[in-house]
């Protein structure tokens, strides 16, 4: 029987491709996300993905999202948190909605998407939990604060739970992606991108796939003795 899988944020960009990528290899695979109806029901009439609609920044969306995908696909085997959003800007000039915003999506989603699957992976003494952080929350970035915070948290949040999902059979891994070449990046101006692929030593941005490939690692039966661990795919940007 094939395992269930959600990945949060899944119809655009890395959880694009992580959710296609997972029902290639034969997962059954949940995709949410929170804004475009119309570009997620093109990405599901394209993909033959099953999308769902909640707001991870809500626990009680999460739940009620959950509880959908396990009613229509089955217990949830697999969550990839992959939603996030920027609210850029300098220190400051930041607003406390701009700080608030990124922590609720990109530190607390994590919170909320993984306590609804946590007791039902422990009862079943199996769960593959992955976080995609992010370079910047390795490093740091200026006009970043929030995001890097949240994404640093995420890396805690990872060290943390696999020690308490170990001995009942849950991994919990972190990836932390580099520049990738999703839509959004791909639509800067040449001399952005310029700058951006001449602090990565293999001279290129990543792809979106590249990360996809780590995830499917990562949830499978051979990633079974590495948990609390980080991943890190930058094109040799950060030694960590």
């Amino acid at each position: 029987m094939s395992k269930t899988a959600i990945v949060t944020g899944g119809t655009r960009g890395i959880g694009a491709a992580i959710s296609k990528m997972l029902k290639s290899a034969g997962y059954k695979v949940a995709a949410n996300y929170a804004g475009n109806d119309e570009a997620a029901a093109a990405f599901a009439k394209d993909t033959g993905i099953e999308v769902f609609k909640w707001s991870v920044a809500s626990y009680e969306d999460c739940a009620a999202g959950v509880a959908s995908v396990e009613a229509k696909l089955g217990p949830v085997d697999i969550l990839v948190n992959n939603a996030g959003i920027t609210r850029d800007s300098a220190f400051h000039k930041m607003t406390p909605q701009q700080w608030q915003e990124v922590i609720d999506t990109n530190l607390s989603g994590l919170f909320n998407m993984t306590h609804q699957v946590w007791g039902g992976m422990r009862d079943r003494n199996f769960g593959r939990i992955v976080n995609i952080s992010s370079i910047n929350g390795q490093k740091g970035q200026f006009g970043q604060a929030n995001y890097s915070s949240a994404k640093a948290g995420d890396l805690g949040f990872t060290k943390a739970l696999a020690q308490e999902g170990a001995a009942k059979g849950i991994t919990v891994n972190a990836v932390c992606p580099g520049y990738i070449g999703t839509e959004m990046v791909n639509a800067m101006a040449d001399d952005i991108i310029a700058k951006i692929t001449a602090q990565i030593p293999v001279g290129r941005l990543g792809t979106p796939d590249e990360i996809a490939r780590c995830v499917l690692f990562l949830v499978s039966d051979d990633a079974a003795f590495i948990t609390g661990s980080t991943l890190s795919a930058n094109g040799g940007q950060l030694f960590v």
